[in-house]
């Protein structure tokens, strides 16, 4: 537990242990990658995610954000009740310097052989947690709080020494200061509806902005991997991503900066919520099958694994040096067992109940001989010739619609708002939800994409139909 975290009763500390799994792997995403050595191209530009930077610098160097905003709506009790946790990394920096022969004097070096093991300059991390005092949402007067934290400095010297005692290097690490500062305000939301929007802002306050400075020495004074749990008593979170109809005028006035807050945990409470730098659907769950972290979530464990048990013994000797997770990953997949292996070939989740019994579709035509997820399990539908309603017009290939992605399934989707479309087919999914198919107007490769088959896919609430 860092210096930067509060005391809080246990149970407090239990609020977010439904999340703590998919938090984990938000905090550790591309904190190293395969192959997990110090010297890999693909380890000389890290801290990608979440990271927020002295807001001087910031400033000046035009190229990183130094705050990040939440917002988030809650349908409220009488006593509604707010909990706010900032979990990130502190960037400690670990210098390898190897002695002279008196053993006073040393040097910087890239690496260096202690005992049979590799020792290699690199930044490692200090993970914190910032808890913010509970905040009672109503009465609105109330419902505000800023809370200042700082990740302290420091530094420690680990020497090394050889069979015979003398020493023959050290390791230097050293943390530096940072400030930071969460702020909390409370608002009715937009609509009809009696729910309350309220916005959560980390800031990085750090006085720092040393003219030149490279991002390396920028990011040790950095916030990194910033997310935000929340939690909420007598109350409930709505979901960003598929508000009831109730509060959708709500979310719409929401605008989160940064940062994608997703319901996570107990769907029945929806109680918790999961505000992350990295792009999420509701409720996201680590795989059971899953034996350990890889800091690459975006990859599969079973490639990864593989991938490991093909590095040579000088190659795993420096990833073990790297870091203490690389060595982890190393170790863990030297000895997966058999039964692991197996598990990780894969496994098959069913978008709905398995009925093995053959059933005939509703409409006319069905077939009952044909698997439920066969095109052929449906002849009479035709996605090019079917027409659907939006908004009492018909809507069928040829269909000129403007796009007005609002699900936002896709970070992708904030290139297509208000693009001009055509209408190419109405598509049906397994479980009766009708997409509509659509090639942009402004596309060069339009021609190509149709000829293959390769639209873009919109829910009808998304479409406008043009005249």
């Amino acid at each position: 537990m860092s210096s930067a975290t509060s005391e809080v009763p246990a149970v407090r500390a239990d609020r977010f242990a439904s999340a703590r799994l998919v938090a984990d792997a938000v905090l550790y995403e591309g904190y190293v990658l395969y192959p997990y050595r110090a010297s890999a191209q693909k380890n000389q530009l890290r801290w990608q995610f979440g990271v927020l930077a002295p807001e001087n610098h910031a400033r000046s160097c035009g190229s990183e954000r130094w705050s990040m905003r939440s917002e988030v709506i809650v349908d409220p009790g009488d006593q509604p009740m707010f909990t706010v946790r900032i979990r990130c990394l502190q960037v400690k920096h670990r210098d390898v310097e190897a002695s002279a022969d008196d053993g006073t004097t040393f040097t910087p070096v890239a690496s260096l052989h202690v005992g049979g093991r590799m020792v290699v300059a690199w930044d490692e991390a200090v993970d914190h947690e910032i808890d913010v005092d509970v905040l009672a949402l109503l009465p609105l007067a109330d419902a505000a709080k800023e809370h200042r934290f700082t990740l302290v400095a420091g530094d420690d010297v680990e020497l090394f020494r050889g069979s015979g005692g003398e020493t023959i290097g050290r390791a230097i690490r050293r943390c530096e200061r940072v400030d930071g500062v969460v702020r909390i305000s409370t608002r009715w939301a937009d609509g009809d509806a009696a729910l309350l929007k309220v916005s959560i802002t980390v800031e990085n306050t750090t006085a720092w902005n040393e003219q030149g400075a490279d991002r390396d020495t920028a990011m040790r004074r950095s916030l990194i991997a910033v997310h935000t749990l929340l939690a909420v008593d007598d109350a409930s979170f709505v979901s960003l991503l598929e508000p009831a109809a109730f509060a959708e005028q709500a979310v719409a006035g929401c605008t989160s900066d940064g940062t994608f807050p997703v319901l996570i945990g107990n769907e029945v409470t929806a109680s918790v919520m999961l505000s992350s730098p990295i792009i999420l659907y509701d409720y996201p769950a680590v795989a059971p099958e899953s034996v350990g972290n890889f800091c690459d979530s975006t990859e599969i464990d079973e490639i990864l694994a593989l991938r490991v048990m093909t590095l040579t013994d000088e190659e795993k000797a420096e990833a073990r040096g790297t870091d203490p997770r690389a060595a982890a990953i190393i170790d863990r997949c030297d000895d997966l067992p058999e039964e692991i292996w197996s598990r990780l070939h894969g496994a098959v989740r069913s978008l709905r109940p398995i009925d093995t019994a053959p059933v005939a579709s509703e409409r006319d035509g069905g077939n009952p001989s044909v698997p439920w997820w066969d095109p052929g399990q449906d002849s009479s539908f035709d996605p090019f010739t079917d027409v659907m309603q939006i908004g009492g017009v018909e809507v069928a290939n040829g269909t000129r619609v403007r796009l007005n992605p609002s699900r936002r399934a896709d970070a992708h989707d904030l290139f297509y708002a208000g693009q001009l479309a055509v209408v190419k087919g109405v598509f049906n999914d397994v479980d009766g939800n009708q997409h509509v198919a659509v090639v942009l107007d402004d596309d060069p490769a339009r021609d190509m994409f149709e000829w293959q088959g390769r639209f873009l896919y919109f829910h009808p609430d998304e479409i406008e139909v043009l005249a």
